[in-house]
């Protein structure tokens, strides 16, 4: 297991460089990350290569003990490649180009940065690939990361149009498609369709869509076009990673696409960041852990992970005395196999410098250094259990397509796809149960339970793959909007929502409501308990199905909510509002004991993670809560993390 920080020694004078290597050490650190940032160092001037400056710091680190993580510097280009090439920058919707000084600012399809930045992870790579202590390759750094997986420059417009010229062949099949006919925007010639930048009213869905699967594409091939050198230079002994940033239904990439090009993922964690007056939902975090580990099945490591206050020019909500600790704890139950803080030592200068670390700006070894100690000298005594896979019955499946389709048509301004997954992931969280967040091309028959979430997009495939998973016994829990759209974001026609899955939900939807803010509907249970449903629903006619909840206003109060149809060997549920957790615990309750897959009872804010090493069954307990928990005997102090045997 390899625990460490991220350490930028170009940051300081070069006489601090064995403090701080000491300073890590006493952590109980054996490895750090350094280098993502430093292409000025590495080449001050066009074709001049100097890497003089880490070959004295990797020569100190392996002295030391410490293994190496080493970025490739390509998130932020040297000044004199902007001055020279301005044309590498990313545009804006306006077509202003983004200025240098931020990071991340250049076009994935630019030919003159690809040149620049393969050129110069060359020579990197030829210089560093029988370093021994190097262990790592971390690719770039946090793609798409800060809007940077978006640009509407000439170039990505050229790149746009031979995207579709290669998807469609021939234009009058993609009017076709499209439906160009409405509005009168007929195309003649693939190289007349705009970019989605602003216009009146709006743009063609399938348009919209096309622009994110293309955009995904051009990170991804660039990415790709990196890993391939790296792989193809680096040492036997060396890795390839890239670290993925946080947000990932915000941004436009296709993750599990770059993931199966890595040797394993890895993660920056920020449970809060600057802005935020307090961290997300426990829930939301363990999510995008379960996510992480569910682009390739494997467990993960983390390159970042808070342990200060963080923010660039608004800071966010200081994590409480072991607050950060505990969410460390939190991301090694979830997957996590190797680990790394961020970071090591807080700058005085720079965009960063209110990015708090182990040690501050006073240079003191004080509370979070004692915390970051005991994490460290703790977790390393438990590496084989975090080195076994997690084995989860219940999985809740997404898809890129399907998210990129809601982000450019929302039908409801209270609506958020982030919020959606979560709302049927956060009830089986729970009941402290493993849980996968995979994509919707995964293997279904592994699993015993799977959660559908507002899937507006279900085509053929995938709506026969979970008609089989049903039939052969498993229970598929679906909500609001699922199935009206084909792969080309086009409402099917002749068909009745929920079209393709009708006949396995037991229902018809004849009409649908958005919920705006602040608009809430009443919903009933057979025993008469009322709760309020936002966002949207669907008025559901159950065919084969029964109800479970149904809408009390007078004109739908015979219109079901909440629906389940028993289904050859299986069940199907339909969730067609936006309904509190404590809704659909009990509901989720009930599926886990049907299927009988075990779940643990705990006090609200307390989480409890079951995994298994040697045959042994082990729990990992995290206290989300700044008071005093019990779980069963064991009284558990604010934010305190403990392992322990079953």
């Amino acid at each position: 297991m390899f625990v460490g920080v991220d350490y930028y020694p170009e940051h300081w004078e070069k006489d601090m460089l064995d403090e701080d290597i000491q300073g890590i050490k006493g952590l109980g650190a054996n490895a750090v990350r350094i280098g993502e940032f430093a292409w000025h160092i590495m080449e001050k001037k066009p074709g001049s290569y100097d890497f003089s400056f880490f070959d004295q710091v990797l020569e100190k680190l392996e002295k030391a003990g410490l293994k190496t993580v080493f970025g490739t510097p390509t998130a932020t280009f040297p000044a004199w490649l902007a001055k020279e090439y301005p044309e590498i920058l990313i545009h804006d919707e306006n077509d202003r180009p983004m200025v240098f000084g931020g990071r991340r600012q250049y076009c994935f399809n630019s030919d003159i940065y690809l040149e620049y930045s393969l050129r110069l992870v060359k020579n990197l790579l030829q210089h560093y690939r029988d370093n021994n202590n190097i262990i790592v390759w971390q690719i770039d750094n946090e793609f798409g990361h800060e809007e940077s997986d978006m640009c509407y420059c000439e170039n990505c417009h050229k790149a746009f149009h031979s995207f579709l010229e290669n998807k469609y062949k021939d234009i009058e099949k993609l009017n076709q498609i499209y439906g160009t006919v409405f509005w009168g925007q007929q195309y003649n010639n693939f190289d007349e369709i705009p970019m989605p930048v602003k216009t009146i009213t709006t743009h063609n869905p399938s348009l919209k869509l096309d622009w994110a699967r293309f955009r995904s594409v051009s990170l991804t091939d660039f990415a790709k076009k990196h890993i391939d050198l790296v792989r193809k230079l680096k040492g036997d002994h060396q890795k390839v990673t890239t670290n993925f940033a946080g947000g990932f239904f915000d941004k436009w990439f296709d993750h599990q696409k770059l993931a199966k090009e890595l040797d394993f993922v890895s993660y920056d964690n920020y449970p809060v960041w600057g802005g935020l007056r307090e961290p997300v939902h426990q829930a939301r975090t363990a999510l995008n852990l379960d996510f992480i580990r569910g682009l390739t099945g494997e467990n993960f490591w983390i390159l970042e992970q808070l342990m200060g206050a963080q923010g660039h020019d608004v800071i966010g909500y200081l994590p409480r005395p072991d607050q950060a600790k505990m969410w460390s704890y939190q991301a090694m139950a979830h997957g996590c196999s190797n680990f790394f803080y961020f970071r090591w030592r807080a700058m005085t200068k720079g965009a960063e410098q209110y990015c708090y670390g182990i040690v501050d700006h006073d240079n003191t070894y004080g509370r979070k250094y004692r915390e970051a100690q005991e994490f460290f000298n703790d977790i390393k005594n438990y590496s084989g259990l975090f080195e076994e896979s997690i084995i989860s019955d219940v999985a809740v499946l997404y898809d890129h397509d399907n998210v990129w389709s809601w982000k450019t048509q929302t039908q409801s301004e209270a609506f958020d796809f982030s919020d959606e997954i979560l709302r049927l992931y956060r009830p089986f969280y729970s009941m402290n149960i493993n849980i996968d967040v995979v994509p919707q091309t995964a293997k279904l028959e592994k699993y015993k339970v799977i959660a559908v979430p507002v899937m507006k997009i279900i085509d053929e495939d995938l709506a026969k793959r979970l008609e089989t998973f049903t039939k052969n016994g498993g229970t598929v829990i679906f909500s609001f909007r699922a199935g009206i759209k084909d792969k080309n974001n086009n409402i099917n026609f002749k068909s009745t929502p929920p079209c393709s899955i009708s006949e396995l939900c037991g229902i018809v939807i004849n009409e649908s409501e958005s919920l705006a803010h602040g608009k809430t509907v009443e919903i009933e249970s057979s025993s008469g308990k009322s709760y309020s449903a936002a966002v949207w629903r669907d008025i559901i006619t159950p065919r084969t199905a029964h109800t479970l909840y149904s809408y009390t206003d007078k004109f739908y109060s015979d219109k079901a909510c909440i629906t389940k149809n028993e289904y050859h060997k299986g069940s199907a549920y339909y969730i067609g509002a936006g309904t509190d957790e404590e809704v659909l615990v009990p509901i989720f309750e009930d599926i886990l004991k049907e299927k009988n897959i075990d779940y643990i009872k705990s006090e609200r804010n307390v989480e409890v993670y079951p995994r298994k090493y040697m045959d042994e069954d082990y729990l990992v307990i995290t206290n989300h809560e700044g008071s005093k928990k019990r779980f069963n005997d064991i009284e558990i102090e604010p934010y305190q993390s403990l392992i322990i045997k079953k």
